[in-house]
């Protein structure tokens, strides 16, 4: 049995007018070449819900501002257990779904892990995320994003 460290996260699919995701691109300061493209999103803190958390995140990560209540309710929920920097975390982690027409990303509020760790953004659609061969979170992500995009009200422009 693995010892873990428990976490409780919550994460965002911002996505685009185009329907693409914001990707960061990160690597694990404990596995130097294990690099990685992820969602905006993260721990929450004691007694923070997951769409406060979702919202303090994506301001944090991306420097967009919006309520608990634009995001909704999460579009999905799992548990993920995965190495960080030499650390063992089993993490409970809610999705959702927030579409915007565009977004420039502004990383000012990065933390100082986020600063050592996150090399880049993108805007990813389902289609090349399917097609590539570059690793990314969750490992659904392609599947997860197609279903959450059918299941929301706004539809895409073509871009």
């Amino acid at each position: 049995m693995s010892v873990y460290t428990p976490r409780r996260a919550a994460r965002v699919l911002l996505v685009d007018a185009c329907d693409r995701v914001l990707l960061f691109a990160g690597t694990d300061p404990g596995r130097p070449g294990h690099d990685y493209w992820f969602t905006p999103g993260g721990g929450l803190h004691a007694g923070e819900s997951p769409a406060e958390g979702a919202a303090r995140e994506l301001a944090e990560e991306t420097g967009l501002r919006v309520t608990p209540a634009e995001l909704g309710v999460p579009v999905w929920s799992e548990t993920v257990e995965f190495p960080f920097d030499g650390v063992w975390y089993r993490q409970e982690q809610e999705f959702f779904l927030l579409r915007v027409p565009g977004w420039e990303v502004d990383t000012a509020g990065f933390d100082e892990v986020e600063r050592a760790s996150v090399s880049g953004h993108r805007w990813w659609s389902a289609a090349a995320l399917a097609a590539t061969a570059e690793r990314y979170y969750p490992p659904d992500l392609p599947e997860r994003l197609a279903a959450a995009l059918a299941g929301s009200a706004a539809g895409s422009t073509p871009c």
